[in-house]
């Protein structure tokens, strides 16, 4: 068994020359008020994808582009929008920005407010169950739009021997395109989060508090090349 373990080889740099590159980092968010313990990790969570993207950049390649959920615009002004929404992840984008690296249009403004209009139907609950299936069909057809336009963006904007970084959280409906080799950035501490918000969901499930930790937790089910088995 042990031998069969050795005889793993990690993927080799050099084998990705001149190819599309995209790192994908989960997107973890905080809330307001949330637990001392749960800031900490999050400092910890982010730290650690730092560390991850310096060690892809110098074995894959740097950053050309970088895409981000809910950014609409291009350049830094793109950026605004994550002042309130992510702002740790704000500040690293505007990390490879300061290295030339662009921002770069990744969702459609309408997409993204009717998916969060039809989410809002669905957390008011209904006493029709064909009211209910009607609202959760309309729902899921917005999102695979949505994923569907990040796909296409992300596609028409990276070419052979580039790389992009996307910031976008765990659960989505992407499916990347076949000719860009995708890279997933999951630090140790990520595994941490996701017990510690499941925990927390398990205890308050009809609590305001426990709605919000509930919108932060998904598992990811990424079969890619991660950012620490690169040599």
């Amino acid at each position: 068994m042990s031998e069969d373990i050795a005889k793993i080889q990690k993927p080799e740099s050099n084998q990705y020359t001149d190819k599309k590159k995209l790192y994908v980092v989960p997107l973890v968010l905080g809330w307001k008020d949330a637990p001392t313990e749960y800031d900490a990790m999050l400092r910890r969570y982010w730290t650690e994808v730092g560390v991850q993207l310096a060690h892809l950049e110098s074995r894959i390649g740097t950053v050309d582009y970088v895409f981000h959920e809910s950014v609409d615009q291009n350049g830094v002004e793109g950026l605004e929008v994550l002042t309130n929404f992510s702002p740790i992840s704000k500040e690293m984008a505007l990390r490879f920005v300061e290295k030339g690296a662009l921002v770069e249009v990744t969702e459609d403004s309408e997409l993204v407010r009717e998916c969060l209009d039809w989410e809002r139907f669905m957390l008011i609950g209904f006493t029709s169950q064909n009211v209910s299936k009607l609202v959760s069909e309309k729902f899921i057809q917005v999102v695979k739009s949505r994923y569907e336009f990040i796909r296409r963006r992300i596609s028409e904007m990276i070419k052979e021997n580039q790389a992009g970084v996307l910031f976008i959280r765990e659960g989505n409906l992407m499916q990347f395109p076949s000719d860009i080799e995708v890279f997933s950035v999951a630090p140790p501490v990520l595994d941490e989060i996701h017990r510690w918000l499941r925990e927390r969901r398990d205890k308050m499930p009809s609590s305001s508090e426990g709605d919000d930790v509930g919108s932060y937790f998904t598992e990811t089910t990424e079969e890619t090349p991660l950012a620490d088995d690169i040599k």
